[in-house]
């Protein structure tokens, strides 16, 4: 690898560790207390104030459960597949099946059944920013978008800004499972979902 190519490589580590980081829901205080790491060193890795080291890269990448190539972008062997990595955040599976970072992200998501003692009352609602689109692929999913109260089955799709308040879960007895596309610059997938009659 070039001189150029090398720093191009290091230089775009910490903009990778940020979106992760943000991807995935985690503060800087959270990640320094899970990899031993200090908060101001974390917070200079992903500003590009500091370089990215193997010390500080591996538990970073054991914490994110992902590859070290991922972290650090390296160059594809030519294998096309991907594999995936699960994670759990708040109950709910993320399977990742795409490989970068930034851009376009694709998971398969598995929503836990929903608690027999639970009632259809009120569900917490996040803003961020993007674009999202959700497809269900089986059993049925709760979706509360502002100030509609939705349930989509197998087969139905939804499309939303993520400015919007939205939050989701299994709207049954039965795990829900879900293709989702989000894209932090705004991509739309040209789908629309109407809230069901009553």
């Amino acid at each position: 690898m070039a001189d150029d190519d090398f720093s191009s490589v290091l230089t775009a580590v910490g903009p990778r560790l940020r979106a992760l980081r943000r991807e995935r829901g985690t503060t800087l205080a959270g990640l320094s207390e899970a990899t031993g790491i200090s908060l101001s060193t974390l917070s200079r890795l992903e500003s590009g104030q500091r370089k990215p080291t193997l010390e500080l890269l591996l538990p970073l990448a054991k914490a994110y459960g992902v590859p070290l190539d991922e972290l650090v972008d390296a160059p594809a062997t030519g294998d096309p597949r991907i594999h995936p990595r699960p994670f759990v955040r708040e109950g709910t599976t993320y399977i990742p099946l795409t490989r970068q970072l930034g851009g376009l992200q694709a998971y398969k998501l598995i929503f836990p059944p929903e608690p027999s003692d639970s009632s259809c009352g009120e569900l917490e609602q996040r803003v961020h920013e993007g674009y999202e689109w959700l497809y269900v692929l089986a059993g049925r999913l709760r979706l509360r978008l502002g100030e509609h109260d939705l349930v989509l089955t197998a087969g139905e799709a939804a499309e939303f800004d993520t400015r919007t308040p939205h939050g989701f879960t299994s709207a049954g007895p039965e795990p829900v499972e879900v293709l989702s596309l989000f894209g932090r610059q705004g991509e739309r997938m040209h789908v629309r979902a109407r809230p069901r009659s009553r």
